[in-house]
């Protein structure tokens, strides 16, 4: 079963890597087609892992038995995927997509660049550092909403928009390691390895906020000249949409389930109870509120739920690699080998290698971390933004290649921060 959900594995990578070639393969047809839409729906980052994940527990039913696969999806836990897509929905509410806004506005208007630079700037920022304390999934979700609605939706090149998303997977990856509970790959580790809140900023968050602030500043640099274009007003109507403000008390509910649910992370049954909650609150406010954004959530709790099926046999290739490395060794191919599987993927197998020194355990969750933007699979939350921006690409497409040529400048950056500055 092992090596089967390996060879299955291997092919959801290379779909994925093969996404945008097979969506393109869509406009050879008249778009009502079959052809056309199923080379669409194919062409769907989201997809790929259940998509192959189903075809590996089909195919397992006819190689065991009906009995054995369902034990099998049993045993397995699906509390992130779950997780990942209630805090999507909450996240991604009105709400709280205007009070996040507000709050970057207000930053911005105190840096000394221009209006454009400064809100991108902000919001590159501001945006995944939040990520330690809302978690990754909502802050990547807020920070590509906003991103998506003040400069994605405009005329700008590919290089823009690459640069943009890279800046932000590899932000998000790692502004989450300021605490223990809010990034995948820490998560997987803290419990078992005992990191607590002034071990994860004293050897993790300190470096993470420079290296947040040196790519920011990096990509802003990068595209300075198509910021320059852009015209900007801090003092715009915030509620273009023509509905009234959210008021203050709404948007502290919001927060508050958004709390809650984070609280609960562990605890589907309980988290899931608040969401229907949330629905209720939704439903009663809908004169401030935006459509909930179930399909985007749905897609990305696909994508996560994929991999849980395929990513747990591969311990017997990755394991053997965790052991008997030297530091540096396990931290460069850690970083390698976020790109072609989860991060929390490798930190989780790693926490299960006994007697593991303490400077191979800080390699490992520093290379998984740091690798976190290289694709759409190294970190849980990146299919939530893949979801969000990818109409705005090219025939509503994300080129693996082009997000990696754009990610590995950053997450350089983002390596040698965490790597080589000391620990407190």
């Amino acid at each position: 079963m092992e090596y089967l959900a390996t060879v299955f594995f291997a092919l959801a990578i290379l779909h994925t890597f093969a996404s945008s070639r097979i969506g393109h393969l869509a406009h050879n047809y008249p778009d009502m087609a079959l052809r056309a839409r199923l080379f669409h729906l194919l062409g769907e980052v989201e997809i790929v892992f259940g998509l192959w994940a189903a075809l590996f527990l089909i195919l397992l039913c006819f190689t065991s038995s009906v009995a054995d696969v369902v034990s099998y999806v049993e045993s397995l836990n699906f509390t992130e995927p779950a997780f990942v897509f209630v805090i999507m929905t909450i996240a991604a509410t009105r709400p709280v997509l205007i009070t996040a806004e507000n709050m970057i506005k207000h930053l911005a208007r105190i840096l000394p660049m221009s209006p454009s630079a400064s809100f991108y700037w902000a919001t590159l920022t501001a945006g995944p550092i939040l990520g330690s304390f809302i978690t990754e999934p909502a802050a990547i979700t807020v920070t590509a909403m906003i991103l998506l609605k003040n400069f994605m939706e405009r005329d700008i090149s590919p290089r823009f928009r690459y640069a943009t998303l890279a800046a932000l997977l590899v932000n998000i990856s790692i502004g989450g390691t300021l605490t223990h509970f809010a990034a995948p790959p820490v998560l997987m580790v803290a419990g078992t390895w005992n990191w607590g809140l002034g071990f994860m900023f004293s050897h993790f968050g300190y470096k993470s906020i420079i290296a947040t602030l040196l790519i920011a500043s990096y990509t802003t640099w990068l595209i300075r000249a198509e910021l320059r274009g852009i015209a900007w007003d801090n003092r715009k109507p915030e509620t273009p949409d023509g509905k009234p403000h959210p008021p203050r008390w709404l948007a502290v509910t919001h927060i508050a389930f958004l709390g809650a649910t984070v609280y609960m992370a562990h605890h589907m049954a309980v988290f899931v109870g608040i969401f229907l909650l949330f629905m209720g609150l939704a439903s009663v406010t809908q004169l401030y509120q935006s459509s909930l954004q179930y399909d985007k959530s749905l897609l990305v709790a696909l994508f996560l739920g994929g991999l849980v099926v395929l990513g747990g046999p591969q311990a017997w290739w990755i394991t053997p690699i965790l052991q008997g490395v030297s530091a540096e060794f396990l931290f460069v191919s850690t970083t390698l080998l976020t790109g072609i599987t989860d991060n929390a993927a490798l930190t989780y197998l790693g926490a299960q290698v006994p007697d593991l020194a303490d400077r191979l355990k800080f390699a490992l969750v520093a290379g998984a971390v740091t690798g976190g933007g290289l694709t759409v699979i190294a970190n849980a939350p990146n299919p939530a933004a893949f979801a969000i921006l990818k109409k705005t690409f090219r025939d509503g497409l994300i080129s693996s290649s082009g997000l990696l040529a754009f990610a590995l400048p950053v997450t350089a950056i983002a390596a040698l921060c965490l790597w080589f500055l000391p620990s407190l």
